[in-house]
């Protein structure tokens, strides 16, 4: 926004510059600037806006998010894996997973909450907040952080709602407001009203649910949409659907004369009601979603047939991290070779190949049995999670 990088900010006196900037939050006179608006393609065809700060404004926004994240890391419940320190999307794939396979769970509410950063109401936001948090110079940081507007094509314009999607102290808030709005009010829901089992998985602001029976999944999904009303959000309604998920959705459409279960996709994965080749036993298998997959293969180009001794370029290491997760069948688009571990429990080809590479071997992309947090006070998670339950992701790299 002022024509400053992070390169030029560390030249000269950098201690007097952050020296300054120290005095002027202090004394109240720092002005936090506009975003700079920025758009990138969505899967889905449309454009994300992005809001890219000054660099003043991050390190400003990054201590910011360092002392409040410490506060409320004593209150985010289990359910919440984004965005979050020792967290990552593998913790959240693989509580799904164990809610799945080793729960009662019968029915599946796939949510997707329409535009979420660009529709948090400020005043709905403070107020939560203020809940915790009594500094008022706090609050007033937060304040200029999300009026200070956008900044498009030379163009100023207000923002009234939502905050920058991008901006460093952004996850940190959403985590936040969805604590209240909807953690929180799920863990409620289901100790006073539900006569089943109810499981929350949220990865920022995408979540699954799961339930035991369907009649708790209707009244909980009629009575969140009014929750989410009251603080300015709403479900998507093309993306929001119930269906029925788990070890007998088969049998009881097939019962029916219906095709075979529906699926859903979270975290990049698609889930699949399936059964293991050992024993016949019910699985939920992962493919990458195949609309990514056709992308990624077509940036990637026609190439050479890939072979047994090809090496994994950088960008496929990376894939393999974050594909590389149990029951994953999904090929590496740049070898051809399976990412997670194969069928009959070896590891995955992608994973072993990558190992050996100059940079590095793969970092570790799987929870280990005593690292894995627990789905949440809602769902504890089975203690200790055997390595059938869920293995490695990439054993060949790093053993537990």
């Amino acid at each position: 926004m002022d024509g400053a990088t992070w390169a030029s900010y560390g030249e000269g006196d950098r201690k007097a510059r952050l020296a300054d900037l120290h005095a002027r939050l202090h004394r109240g006179s720092y002005r936090a600037m506009a975003s700079k608006r920025a758009w990138i393609p969505k899967g889905d065809g449309r454009m994300r806006p992005l809001g890219i700060a000054a660099v003043e404004d991050k390190v400003v926004q990054q201590a910011a998010a360092w002392v409040l994240g410490a506060i409320y890391e004593a209150d985010f419940l289990g359910v919440s894996y984004g965005f979050r320190p020792g967290r990552r999307q593998h913790d959240a794939l693989d509580a799904r997973w164990v809610a799945l396979t080793e729960r009662k769970v019968n029915w599946v509410l796939d949510c997707d909450i329409r535009s979420f950063f660009a529709r948090i109401v400020h005043e709905r936001l403070i107020e939560l907040v203020e809940r915790r948090v009594g500094d008022r110079r706090v609050v007033r940081l937060l304040r200029k952080w999300l009026r200070a507007g956008v900044l498009e094509d030379g163009r100023w314009s207000e923002t009234t709602e939502g905050t920058p999607q991008g901006a460093v102290i952004s996850p940190l808030l959403a985590n936040i407001y969805l604590h209240y709005v909807l953690d929180q009010w799920v863990m409620e829901w289901r100790r006073s009203r539900a006569r089943g089992e109810v499981y929350l998985v949220r990865y920022a602001d995408d979540f699954v649910m799961g339930f035991q029976h369907r009649g708790d999944a209707e009244r909980l999904l009629a009575d969140l949409r009014d929750r989410l009303a009251e603080y300015g959000l709403e479900l998507h309604q093309e993306k929001t659907r119930l269906f029925e998920f788990g070890r007998f959705a088969g049998e009881n459409r097939a019962a029916r004369g219906q095709g075979k279960p529906e699926t859903f996709d979270f975290l990049g994965f698609t889930h699949t009601c399936g059964k293991t080749r050992k024993n016949g036993r019910f699985t939920v298998l992962r493919q990458t979603i195949a609309q990514r997959l056709r992308a990624k293969l077509q940036e990637v180009g026609s190439g050479s047939r890939p072979t047994a001794t090809t090496p994994c370029p950088s960008w496929a290491r990376g894939y393999a991290a974050w594909s590389g997760a149990t029951s994953t069948t999904t090929p590496c688009p740049a070898t051809g070779r399976r990412c997670g571990p194969s069928a009959r429990g070896r590891p995955g080809l992608a994973a072993r190949a990558a190992a050996p590479q100059p940079e590095g071997s793969l970092p570790d992309v799987g929870p280990g049995a005593a690292s894995l947090p627990d789905v949440a006070p809602i769902a504890p998670h089975p203690a200790p999670v055997s390595q059938r339950a869920v293995p490695r992701q990439t054993p060949g790299v790093r053993a537990v």
